[in-house]
């Protein structure tokens, strides 16, 4: 993947503001001490720039751990999932495969990739164990399964969850 690098000048009032903003109440994570210990290496001249590059190993749940896509609401604390007022039973498979898809909206998984994501454990992977539960979803959250606005497929590839919506 090409990377895009941005340059944004920091000045000294705003770099000691946001190092008090994480050494006060910074989320819990190692990025957040390795953010503060590099203002302090800017502020005290160790250092001349800090380049940051946002990670991609989990993406951000929105507050209340809800998604919301259109019709469709995804509810990850209640696994419960609700389109135009109506609750759809899923399954915990299914309802973990729909919460991944449409967390990641809009990136093309392959079917191994999807199956990597959502097992924990050993499984049978086969194509189509992955078209199967794909199939059901769809029966359940689209209004037309036929013609799906959610779950999309990708031809060659795999599926991906719209991000048109």
């Amino acid at each position: 993947m090409k990377k895009k690098i941005g340059l944004i000048a920091l000045d000294f009032v705003l770099a000691k503001w946001l190092y008090e903003k994480l050494r006060v109440s910074a989320p819990d994570t190692p990025a957040a001490g390795e953010l503060r210990e590099g203002l302090a290496e800017l502020m005290d001249g160790r250092a001349d720039s800090l380049m940051l590059e946002l990670g991609e190993a989990e993406a951000p749940v929105p507050a209340g751990d809800t998604l919301r896509c259109g019709e469709l609401s995804i509810d990850l604390r209640l696994r419960r999932v609700i389109r135009s007022g109506e609750e759809i039973t899923l399954t915990p498979k299914e309802f973990d495969i729909l919460y991944f898809l449409a967390r990641n909206r809009g990136e093309v998984f392959t079917k191994e990739q999807i199956y990597q994501a959502v097992w924990e454990k050993d499984y049978l992977l086969d194509d189509s164990n992955i078209m199967s539960f794909i199939r059901k979803l769809r029966k359940k959250i689209e209004p037309n399964p036929d013609a799906p606005e959610y779950i999309l497929t990708i031809w060659g590839i795999g599926y991906k969850f719209s991000d048109k919506l």
